[in-house]
């Protein structure tokens, strides 16, 4: 991957991510600025997410840099998908 854009990153086990892959290594992604989408609402898939973003009442967690070892898809973000996410209310307890 060249450009470092924002993207959805669907895992196999972890869970879904939104956030910059720095690099990516057979399964093993490194992503800068990632949050977990936990829970959403308003999005029937992971590819309406990085088209349109999420719903009131998604649970989106803090933001860290973090490495996955078992990305499945990568998808870009629209620019509408990537500032709902990077406002989105953290999540958290």
């Amino acid at each position: 991957m060249e450009e470092k854009s924002y993207s959805i990153i669907r895992c196999d086990r972890s869970g879904v991510f939104f956030g910059k892959v720095e690099s990516l290594k057979g399964q093993t992604a490194v992503i800068k600025d990632a949050r977990q989408i936990w829970y959403w609402e308003d999005a029937a898939s992971v590819m309406q997410i990085a088209k349109d973003g999420v719903g009131e009442g998604s649970k989106v967690t803090v933001c860290a840099d973090i490495v996955v070892t078992d990305a499945i898809q990568i998808i870009p973000c629209s620019e509408k998908a990537k500032a709902c996410l990077r406002g989105f209310k953290e999540w958290k307890i």
